[in-house]
């Protein structure tokens, strides 16, 4: 039971009479948005409270925040709101967001009517929002060119993964690997849930010392570095970010094994026909575009030898939501396109590949952002530091949102083993992968 409505109507101090708060101006304008009261409670820069008081409180610390959801309503709005600090909420981010989700639950947020907009521009004018539009925050992406050219992408991923190689250090930790761990206990720590996860790569590739392993996005060269160190694989690593390239270069040689991984910054429609083992490719089919996936899948065909292993891990979604959303297409992974898994097994064999084994890992990934997200929230200032406060807000949104996708199962991420047919077919067998 929604308990009942609350406001304080005046600024402390204030006389009985005296001019409207902010929340006496926007309760009914939030009612005709929501058709009754909202799913949260509002705090406003003047003091004014409006909304449950058992709901999760937002704080709309600036009138420029509804300024911006005037010119541009809905999550592009807010977020830019977020990011500039002009909104806020008491408590966990992904807790308040999970808690309005729950509260708009089977109901409908429309415009308003043709008739109501009279008054509801009376009101945006006494609230002192109605003006140009404000000045957007930093950190949205400038990309150009034709939808996934070569020139493109080299931008697209430039401007997410080239943010800075000591930011994405501190955040993700040692191991470095922006993708999704596997976690072989419950009380297992995330450096030990990445390395288990390049370990179960390892093992379904079925890598042995000399393997041939092409690794198609390989980030900071984690499991590049992994697979030569513990597997003896001799590696081709493939990154478009010149930051990771740097890094994967210094990773391998730190560890010793430069003579066994070549890290190389190229796309991968020029990776040079070659008969691979193995060819792993980690949570960077997302980045490849839905026109564009057929052409992908069978080069990673035509690199393979007959009897070679394809590891692909990737994030899925429903086909009703193909992209990252307003907010993700804007701030972090323009172009991304995702798709259901079966839509992904069916590109897969398609292109000539036996699809042997299917794992999913979206629990595994809700976990694995909550201990990122913990990590920023307890260091908080060393990331002001390195990236700026806007930047950081930006990130505790992005995993914040991203987290609760994989918790509520509208986003997953799976593992596809497959292979391209030949005489010398191993016989697969899954026990061997998770030990004992």
């Amino acid at each position: 039971m929604t308990a009942p409505t609350t406001r304080d109507s005046r600024v402390p101090g204030q006389r009985r009479g005296a001019r409207a708060s902010a929340a006496d101006v926007l309760e009914p304008v939030l009612h005709e948005l929501f058709a009754g009261p909202p799913p949260f409670a509002l705090r406003l820069w003047d003091g004014s409270t409006t909304g449950p008081a058992d709901g999760p409180r937002v704080l709309v610390r600036h009138r420029r925040a509804l300024r911006r959801l005037l010119w541009q309503p809905g999550e592009l709005g807010l977020a830019d709101a977020w990011i500039s600090g002009e909104l806020d909420v008491e408590g966990d981010l992904g807790e308040a967001l999970s808690a309005v989700r729950q509260g708009l639950a089977g109901r409908t947020v429309g415009r308003p009517a043709p008739r109501n907009w009279p008054a509801l521009a009376a009101a945006a004018a006494r609230l002192g929002v109605v003006g140009p539009p404000p000045p957007r925050p930093g950190g949205r992406a400038k990309v150009r060119g034709a939808l996934h050219s070569r020139g493109r992408d080299r931008a697209v991923i430039s401007h997410h993964y080239d943010l800075s190689n000591e930011f994405y250090a501190l955040l993700l930790g040692p191991a470095m690997a922006y993708s999704c761990a596997y976690y072989s206990s419950d009380d297992q720590p995330l450096q030990a849930a990445q390395e288990a996860k390049f370990d179960l790569i390892c093992r379904k590739l079925d890598l042995r010392p000399g393997t041939r392993l092409l690794d198609v996005g390989c980030g900071w060269g984690a499991l590049a570095r992994h697979a030569a160190v513990h597997h003896g694989a001799r590696v081709t690593a493939v990154t478009l970010s010149a930051r990771q390239h740097a890094h994967a270069r210094a990773l391998v040689a730190e560890a010793g094994v430069a003579d066994l991984v070549d890290v190389r910054r190229c796309d991968y429609r020029e990776i040079a026909a070659d008969a691979y083992d193995a060819v792993s490719c980690v949570e960077m089919g997302e980045h490849v575009g839905e026109d564009q996936y057929p052409d992908f899948a069978a080069r990673l065909h035509a690199l393979l030898r007959p009897g070679g292993r394809l590891l692909v891990q990737q994030m899925s979604r429903g086909a009703a939501a193909p992209g990252g959303g307003a907010f993700i297409e804007a701030y972090i992974a323009p172009d991304m396109h995702m798709r259901p898994l079966g839509q992904t097994v069916d590109l897969i064999e398609a292109a000539g590949l036996e699809v042997l084994h299917t794992e999913a890992m979206r629990p595994h990934y809700a976990r694995t952002i909550d201990a990122w997200r913990t990590t920023l929230t307890q260091q908080r200032d060393r990331f002001d530091a390195l990236v700026g406060r806007p930047a950081v807000r930006l990130w505790e949104l992005y995993l914040a949102g991203s987290s609760l996708a994989f918790a509520e199962g509208r986003m997953g991420v799976d593992q596809l083993l497959a292979r391209r047919p030949g005489d010398a077919d191993r016989p697969v067998r899954p026990a061997e992968w998770y030990g004992n």
